[in-house]
């Protein structure tokens, strides 16, 4: 069955955030654009002003799909997943399950590339970008519900923050001083930029 592109689409209707209240809803389709935007962003950064070698291109398309796997599994909220190492590695194999169902819903002549996306190397440096874009990602979004008046996020927002200000990478930090001020902007104050 050649499914692959359906199931995709169904990205739309898998929600994040399930475990708080939200000011507005995110689905992981938003999320994943989001997140290749930034890992294309922080893979310029750190080609353009520490001399590293990054594929911006791989990275962004690495990143556009790293949550397919969530139209099969669901997105299990983070608490959850990291609560032990027993619970994250099962879901890490559930994950690996799911990318290969999809992979399998393609054709043939297909799955080689689609498989090269979706499997992908935890300890190599287009997964630790987007790992970093992804976490971006999230602070963002602490961001914006408090912006909205939502205290709810308030620890989520103060833990991601200090990941993001420990982290080793440049160009997150590099992201973070430059860019992530304007996303507790109004639209007011960005047309004043």
């Amino acid at each position: 069955m050649n499914a692959f592109f359906a199931y995709l689409n169904r990205m739309k209707y898998i929600e994040r955030w399930s475990l708080m209240r939200s000011t507005r809803k995110e689905n992981i389709m938003e999320h994943s654009q989001q997140v290749a935007v930034i890992a294309h962003a922080l893979c310029e950064i750190g080609n353009s002003y520490f001399g590293k070698n990054h594929d911006s291109n791989k990275i962004a398309v690495i990143s556009l799909f790293h949550e397919c796997s969530e139209v099969i599994t669901g997105d299990l909220p983070t608490p959850i997943k990291y609560f032990n190492k027993e619970i994250n590695s099962a879901y890490k194999d559930l994950e690996d399950k799911s990318n290969e169902k999809l992979i399998g819903m393609l054709p043939d002549k297909m799955q080689k590339t689609y498989s090269e996306i979706l499997k992908h190397d935890d300890e190599s440096m287009e997964y630790k970008i987007m790992k970093a874009a992804d976490k971006i990602s999230a602070y963002i979004k602490c961001l914006e519900e408090l912006s909205g008046g939502n205290k709810e996020f308030l620890n989520a927002k103060e833990t991601i923050q200090k990941e993001l200000e420990n982290s080793k990478m440049e160009e997150v930090k590099y992201f973070l001083e430059n860019f992530i001020e304007t996303f507790s902007m109004t639209l007011d104050e960005l047309s004043e930029k």
